[in-house]
C-alpha cells in the first residue's frame, strides 16, 4: 500500500471528486490521480508545461486541472479563497517542504477548506533512521542520498496533542502516511505543548514511536473509512 493506492481507494469507494497535491515535484502521483477537480501546487515544478498539458489531455477524468507554481504559503494567501470558493477539498495530499513549521501550516491552511467528510494525507511520518530524520540543512549540507522524512513526524505528535477536533493516525507504509479527519470517534490524546514538541529528538521519537504515531497496520485504512479489501468476499 502507497499514498497513491490510498488516494484512489477514497476517490473510488467515498465518491470524492475534488484534490489538492502540495509538494507535487515531477507529478508521479498528481498525473496518476483520476479526479475531475485537481489543484497543484509547488514552487518549482519538474514537470514541463508541455508535458502537463499532454497528462492532462491524456486522462478524460481531468476536468479541471490547475497548476500553481509557488510556494503554499502564498497560494493559501493569494489563490485558496477564489480556488476554493465553490467547492471543498475532498482530499488532500501534504508532501512538500518536510519540516514541522511548514507542514503544521500546511496542514492548518488546508483545515480551512476542507469540506466535514475530506481527508487530508501526509507522507513521510515514520522515519526509520536517524539521517531520513535529519534537519533540512542537515540534509543539504551532507548531500544525503537516501530518503529525506524530515521532522514531519512532529505534525502527528502536534494534531494529537492539541486537535481533540481531529481523528490523527499513521500507516505502516510508504514511509509512513499520516491520516487526519475530522472527529468522528474517540481517540486517546497525547498531552505536548508546542514548545515541548519543538524541543523533541529522533531518539524521543524511535523510543515511543507506536504510541505517538498512532502506528496501524497497512489493512486498518480499510477498516477506518469501511471499504472492502480487495480481493474479499
Amino acid at each position: 500500500m502507497n499514498r497513491l493506492l490510498i488516494i484512489r481507494e477514497l476517490l473510488k469507494h467515498k465518491k470524492f471528486n475534488h484534490y489538492l497535491e502540495i509538494g507535487v515535484f515531477n507529478g508521479h502521483n498528481f498525473f496518476r490521480v483520476k479526479s475531475t477537480f485537481k489543484i497543484a501546487v509547488d514552487p518549482y515544478f519538474r514537470a514541463s508545461a508541455l508535458r502537463r498539458l499532454f497528462k492532462t489531455l491524456l486522462n478524460p477524468f481531468n476536468l479541471y486541472n490547475r497548476y500553481f507554481e509557488k510556494s503554499s504559503d502564498d497560494f493559501f494567501r493569494e489563490d485558496a479563497p477564489k480556488v476554493f470558493a465553490d467547492r471543498m477539498v475532498d482530499i488532500a495530499l501534504i508532501d512538500g517542504m518536510h519540516t514541522y513549521d511548514f507542514v503544521l501550516r500546511d496542514v492548518e491552511n488546508t483545515l480551512r477548506y476542507l469540506q466535514p467528510e475530506g481527508v487530508i494525507l501526509l507522507h513521510d511520518c515514520n522515519p526509520l533512521t536517524p539521517e531520513a530524520a535529519c534537519s533540512y540543512q542537515d540534509w543539504e549540507r551532507r548531500d544525503f542520498k537516501g530518503v529525506w522524512n524530515g521532522d514531519v513526524w512532529k505534525i502527528i505528535v502536534h494534531l494529537r496533542s492539541m486537535r481533540p477536533d481531529l481523528n490523527v493516525f499513521v500507516l505502516d507504509c510508504d514511509n509512513g502516511v499520516g491520516v487526519v479527519t475530522r472527529k468522528k470517534h474517540g481517540s486517546e490524546m497525547l498531552g505536548f505543548t508546542q514548545e515541548q514538541i519543538s524541543r523533541l529528538w529522533y531518539a524521543d521519537f524511535d523510543a515511543n514511536r507506536k504510541e505517538w504515531l498512532n502506528l496501524q497496520l497497512p489493512a486498518y485504512f480499510y477498516t477506518y473509512f469501511g471499504i472492502r479489501p480487495p480481493g474479499s468476499l
